[in-house]
């Protein structure tokens, strides 16, 4: 990496982190803490406005503004394949908003960038995500972002039939299918349900509060020690 971009990564990461050591961005940017520090220095010389902790870390004022964003070559690919998967695999809204964002992107572009917008060699084809999923998707978004109650219409694998009132907390897509991570009432504990799998649902008025125990990192931590526990 070249200096003039790592010292624009650094910024990056005072940016968006409260506090970060100079071993934590060592390791983020495979550099030795020695040359942070330099870095750190030189950054200070030239008028960043760089607040250093002894023993707590960097940090940057707030206020600081970066010059308009530039994306190398590299760094572009990985932006237009995000974008893609999000065009060919989410739903309809999600799918227009990504375009725009490209749209966006482009106007900041210089000449010689913007040809790789057109790049075909990496795609992402959509047939294996069916339009009803993509129906379905915008409420159970809307519902986890206000934590509306649904009330959901489902059809489990061995095709039984059930209805319940779920707590929305995420949606999870595991690259052939689309799943709704919830706190079930009638279980009173996490389940998923694929989206395909949703015959109906009714998004409701009533608000949901979450406990401790009820969270979505709560779950995702549920996950990860069951998992270890697996390998152990």
């Amino acid at each position: 990496m070249r200096r003039g971009d790592r010292l624009f990564q650094i910024v990056q990461l005072l940016r968006t982190h409260k506090r970060i050591t100079a071993q934590q961005m060592a390791q983020r940017l495979e550099v030795s803490e020695r040359t942070i520090y330099r870095d750190m220095q030189d950054l200070s010389l030239s008028s960043v406005p760089v607040i250093s902790e002894t023993g707590v870390g960097y940090s940057i004022d707030s206020s600081y503004n970066l010059p308009p964003i530039t994306f190398s070559e590299d760094e572009l690919e990985s932006l237009l394949l995000g974008v893609r998967m999000v065009q060919s695999w989410s739903d309809r809204k999600m799918a227009a908003e990504a375009t725009r964002v490209m749209e966006k992107i482009e106007c900041i572009l210089p000449a010689n960038l913007k040809q790789s917008l057109k790049s075909q060699e990496i795609l992402v084809p959509a047939f294996h995500v069916f339009s009803d999923v993509a129906d379905l998707m915008p409420g159970i978004r809307h519902a986890i972002k206000k934590q509306n109650k649904i009330n959901l219409y489902y059809r489990r694998a061995d095709s039984e039939r059930s209805e319940r009132i779920i707590w929305p907390l995420g949606l999870f897509f595991w690259g052939k299918v689309w799943t709704a991570v919830a706190w079930c009432e009638i279980r009173n504990d996490f389940r998923q349900f694929r989206i395909d799998r949703i015959e109906q649902y009714d998004v409701l008025d009533e608000v949901f509060v979450t406990k401790e125990n009820q969270t979505l990192n709560h779950y995702l931590l549920q996950v990860c020690r069951d998992e270890n526990e697996k390998k152990m």
